[in-house]
């Protein structure tokens, strides 16, 4: 891909937590922005407001990434579809694509199967992209490319890297545990946004814990590391200093709105 100097890629966190209800934190979902093209990864509830609040609203948004589909990541998915129809003067004009693993497009369905046209934003509006989940995918979009690997999660789990223009990239893992695909997706990112749901000692299946995260961007040598995706438990831990144990590099939780210029 062609280099432009001036290209400029921005990193928002939108939510930093989880399926559990929290005044801190909002459910899963980061925003890229590339040259004035808005891409939401994951859409948890509550993410509109957050929007919002970093000052982008629903019809600002081209691409929706998910990661999977459990709740706590696509349930704002249905109020964002019945949202961009109203009111009638303001609805959405321009097209919206939804990109996610394969097995999306029956997702998709069954919503439709419970709302009907009250998510139907309208002839040629709704693009849905199908990514691979037994190997790594690419796109190539306007302005940036996506990669994507399956990752230890779900059936339809995907991690995705955005690259602008410019070189610059992003890696956000979705929810996942140790698997090398992810490593590999990662390596020589610029920004590497991976879940870190729990402290060491309460690892659980299908998540990783601060080491591991650390571990993986280590082997990755990425530029910069925010653990995100964090369960209450994370609060009563030092997980910067569990993530040390295997990572030297830089390091940031995530907090709502946090926000990365690269």
């Amino acid at each position: 891909m062609a280099r432009e100097k001036n290209s400029t890629m921005t990193v928002t966190i939108l939510g930093s937590g989880t399926c559990v209800p929290s005044l801190q934190r909002s459910a899963c979902s980061v925003l890229v922005e590339i040259d004035g093209t808005r891409l939401l990864f994951d859409s948890g509830p509550g993410t509109m407001h957050q929007m919002l609040k970093a000052g982008i609203t629903l019809w600002d948004i081209s691409y929706i990434f998910y990661s999977h589909f459990h709740p706590d990541h696509t349930g704002e998915l249905v109020p964002f579809l019945f949202a961009s129809k109203y009111p009638i003067k303001t609805r959405r004009q321009t097209p919206l694509t939804i990109v996610a693993g394969k097995g999306f497009s029956e997702f998709y369905n069954g919503l439709q199967t419970v709302f009907g046209s009250w998510i139907d934003i309208g002839p040629g509006m709704l693009k849905l992209v199908e990514l691979d989940t037994d190997a790594k995918d690419a796109r190539t979009y306007k302005g940036f490319t996506v990669e994507s690997m399956p990752v230890a999660h779900r059936k339809e789990s995907l991690a995705y890297r955005i690259t602008g223009t410019a070189g610059k990239s992003v890696v956000y893992s979705g929810d996942t545990d140790v698997c090398e695909s992810l490593a590999l997706l990662a390596k020589d990112a610029d920004l590497f946004i991976c879940e870190s749901a729990l402290p060491d000692a309460l690892k659980a299946d299908g998540h990783l814990t601060p080491s591991r995260a650390g571990k993986i961007a280590a082997t990755a040598q990425v530029g910069k590391l925010v653990l995100t995706h964090l369960y209450p438990e994370c609060d009563t831990v030092d997980i910067m200093k569990e993530c040390r144990k295997t990572y030297s590099g830089p390091l940031t939780l995530a907090q709502d709105l946090m926000r990365f210029v690269l």
